[in-house]
């Protein structure tokens, strides 16, 4: 699945309910999904989110876009009872496309695909940059 153009949330509420229901998905261009809302908005969100809590006992908030995006889809499964686990464990994402994946079809989500906005949506390779990974 390419995740290239989607956003990131409504990406991984559908990629959430597949796992659900058993299939295996990767997710390749992690980096080149969008996170919606005002730039300063969202940047002091995932910046507070990395603030939060200590070192020692968390929450542990990552930094760079492939976990960050296997986050997101995780806050959308049960990932706490065995099922979302098992769920969670079938999810592989990617920061670009790997060679084991070149020339294969990508598969596309046309419900998370980004609407043209009056305000540019940041992409999440943008704020993992501002949060100090270097993608």
């Amino acid at each position: 699945m390419d995740a290239s153009g989607l956003i990131l949330g409504r990406a991984a509420s559908l990629i959430a309910r597949r796992l659900l229901q058993g299939e295996s998905i990767v997710v390749v261009n992690a980096e080149k999904s969008l996170v919606t809302g005002s730039r300063s908005q969202v940047i002091a969100h995932f910046t507070a989110a990395r603030a939060r809590g200590s070192v020692r006992s968390g929450p542990h908030y990552p930094r760079y876009p492939d976990r960050i995006f296997r986050r997101t889809v995780r806050g959308m499964l049960p990932h706490l009872k065995s099922r979302g686990k098992v769920a969670f464990r079938r999810l592989e994402v990617h920061i670009g496309v790997p060679d084991a994946f070149k020339g294969t079809a990508t598969e596309t989500l046309e419900g998370a695909r980004a609407r043209p906005t009056v305000r540019p949506s940041i992409t999440l390779e943008e704020v993992t940059r501002l949060l100090g990974a270097r993608v």
